[in-house]
Formats: C-alpha cells, structure tokens, sequence
C-alpha cells in the first residue's frame, strides 16, 4: 500500500503541473461555522494554501447555525461547505431539514478533520459523577434548534442506560448559553467537543470539568449509542480541557469539519481539490488545534455520508480506496437514492400542517427505508 501510494501521489501531482493551468476556478466561495471557530478556520487555512498555491481566492462565509451553512450550497450560491453532524441529517431529511423546503439532499464528502479531541458529554467534576448512568435525576441542557447537540446528548444518555425522561431537561437558546449554564450552576453537564472554548472555562471555573468515559469494549453502550447517533466512532482523546495526554478519554467522536460538496458537483474540480488539501496538508496543518485532523491517516472512509465520485476517483489513483470502501459508498448512495424516492412520493400529498407533515414523512421514510432494506434510525 505504501508503494502504489508513493507512486499515486507524485503522479497525481504531475497531474497538475503537466497542463500548466489551476485546475480551479479565480474564485470559490465556501460557508463554514462561526467567525473564530476551528471550522471556519480550518477552511481559511485551506483558502490560503489555495490561493499560494493555486492563485485561487476563497471567500468563506460564516453560517450561524446548520440551515444557513448548507442553503448557499443547496441553492448553487457557494461551491462547498465545510460542515459539521448535520450534513448526514440534511442527507437524512430529518429534523431542520424535515420540512418542504428540504428534504432529504444529495451530500458528498471529499474530506475530514478528524483531530485529537472527542465530542462527548462534560460533566461539572463537582458534582462526582464518575460515568454517564450517573446523569440520572441531573439537569441536562437542551439546546433549541439544535439536533446536532441534542441528538448526540440523547445518544450518549442512552450509553449509560438513561433517556431524556431519566433527567431534568432544561432548556437553552444555544451551545455557549448551555456551557455558560454548567459554569453558573444552573445545569450539571453538556455535550461538545472537548478542545472547544466553554469546556476550558468549565475546567478553570470553581466547578472544573470531567469526561466520563462511554467504555470501548462495554457493547451494550454502544449498541445503544449507535442505535440513535450512528455516525459516533470509538476514539481516544488526548486533546481537551482537562484531559490528560497521557490518560486519553475514551468516548466517541465523529468528524469535524468535513468538507461537503452536493453529488452534481463537478467531478473534476473535486478531484483536484481533494488532491490539493491531500498534498498540500503540511502548508496548513499547524493553522488551528485541530488542521492535524486533515491527514491522511486520519481519513475515516467507512462513514454515514458518500464520497463525491471526483474524491472516489483521487482516493483510487494513490491506493487508498479499496473493493470494500466502493462496495460501502455504493451502499450509501443506494440508501440517499431510496431517501429521494420516499421524498418525490411524499411531497406529492401537500401537507399543510407542519407536524403532520413531520410525522407522515417520518413515517414513509422509516417504511422505504425498511422495505429496501435500510435502518431508519429514526422512526
């Protein structure tokens, strides 16, 4: 493997200094998260090796929450969109995207951060919880309009055998207001990821911050897990407020950011843009905390969401990707062509009512999805 991909990357390379040209347009336009976080800049980094690189100029636009970062996609406005969890329920047409202006979408990836840190529950290390079944009759946040948070805190509640109805669930208008909660005692824990600002001033708070562990080999938890938030994967942290690197937390993490493109993408400019993040990683690895998370080796290719054809195509040519990541993206691409299927049969009924129209659409997808053979997860 070492060889063929020695030998894919300086031919990939040769690619693209044979022509002469950049494979990229003068201009891109791309939405990340807010202003100062590692999202967006992360993919400023990215913009500025591409513009050395490649003359290209990046204009990244911050989107405050899930629908204002993937609508300019969606719409045609910017190319590509360096996403969080919510990529897989836009492909999932679940939640905020659950409505008629949405459905289930497209998405691709190219590539992944996937850094050091773990996005996992934080307890106020006051209060002597040591695992997560100890969360039981505690305040748990619960952020409005945001699944990303609320989904997983579900999901890692479900770990320690608990759900929302074995807490105290109070509610918050978002993520900083939630962590602000546990620092000024109103709340007793919160989900995020552990290198993220709040978790440092929990950790220097009078209340300090503890990670419990969701046990690796402990099956059930994560059978249950997964059950709810299946695009977790086991990982060992070694970055975060509080932890120690020598003492990794052992929970579960799942990419941040990826970059997402929509399947009609251009085949070739995602090519050449995943070639030239791949090849130009060291110009822009040490930019943020959590850049190191681009490297090769910490590609998780078995995911929720497909690979575009033009990433497949790169990924192919260095070695990397094999009979078995073809036969899962396949899959994958199967299981967003059933999705599309059940939304084109769905949106045909006109549905005025929007929690009606929540719930009829819940339950066709988890139907198609059965019949096809898929998991819904979400019934």
């Amino acid at each position: 493997m070492a060889a063929t991909t020695v030998f894919g990357l300086v031919a990939s390379s040769n690619s693209f200094s044979q022509t002469g040209q950049s494979p990229f347009p003068r201009q891109m336009a791309w939405t990340a998260y807010n202003l100062g976080s590692t999202g967006y800049n992360q993919a400023v980094a990215i913009g500025a090796m591409l513009r050395e690189k490649f003359g290209v100029t990046l204009r990244v636009i911050p989107g405050q929450n899930d629908v204002s970062r993937l609508l300019p996609l969606k719409t045609g406005r910017v190319d590509f969109t360096v996403n969080g969890v919510s990529t897989y329920f836009a492909q999932e047409g679940m939640f905020q995207f659950a409505n008629d202006q949405w459905g289930p979408q497209p998405v691709r990836l190219l590539m992944t951060s996937n850094g050091l840190s773990n996005q996992t529950v934080g307890v106020a290390a006051d209060i002597g919880v040591q695992e997560i079944a100890d969360l039981r009759g505690r305040r748990i946040p619960y952020v409005r309009g945001a699944p990303a948070l609320n989904v997983s805190m579900e999901a890692y509640l479900a770990c320690g055998n608990l759900t929302w109805d074995d807490v105290v669930r109070v509610d918050f208008p978002g993520y900083d207001a939630a962590w602000n909660g546990v620092i000024n005692g109103d709340v007793d824990a919160g989900f995020g990821t552990t290198v993220s600002g709040p978790m440092y001033r929990v950790e220097a708070s009078p209340r300090g911050i503890f990670w419990p562990p969701a046990p690796h080999d402990d099956q059930g938890c994560w059978d249950r897990m997964l059950a709810i938030g299946p695009y977790f994967t086991k990982h060992h942290a070694t970055r975060g407020a509080g932890i120690d690197p020598n003492n990794p937390h052992e929970a579960g993490t799942y990419p941040y950011p990826m970059l997402t493109a929509l399947s009609g993408q251009d085949e070739n400019l995602v090519r050449a843009l995943t070639q030239a993040i791949h090849e130009n990683y060291d110009d822009f690895k040490d930019s943020d905390p959590g850049a190191i998370g681009w490297a090769l080796d910490r590609q998780v290719f078995q995911w929720v969401v497909p690979y575009h054809d033009g990433a497949v195509q790169y990924w192919r040519e260095i070695g990397i990707w094999t009979d078995e990541l073809e036969q899962h993206n396949n899959s994958l691409v199967e299981r967003q062509e059933v999705l599309a299927g059940a939304w084109s049969e769905f949106i045909k009924e006109e549905i005025d009512d929007q929690q009606e129209f929540v719930e009829a659409w819940e339950k066709l997808r988890a139907l198609r999805l059965e019949e096809a053979g898929f998991n819904p997860v979400w019934r």
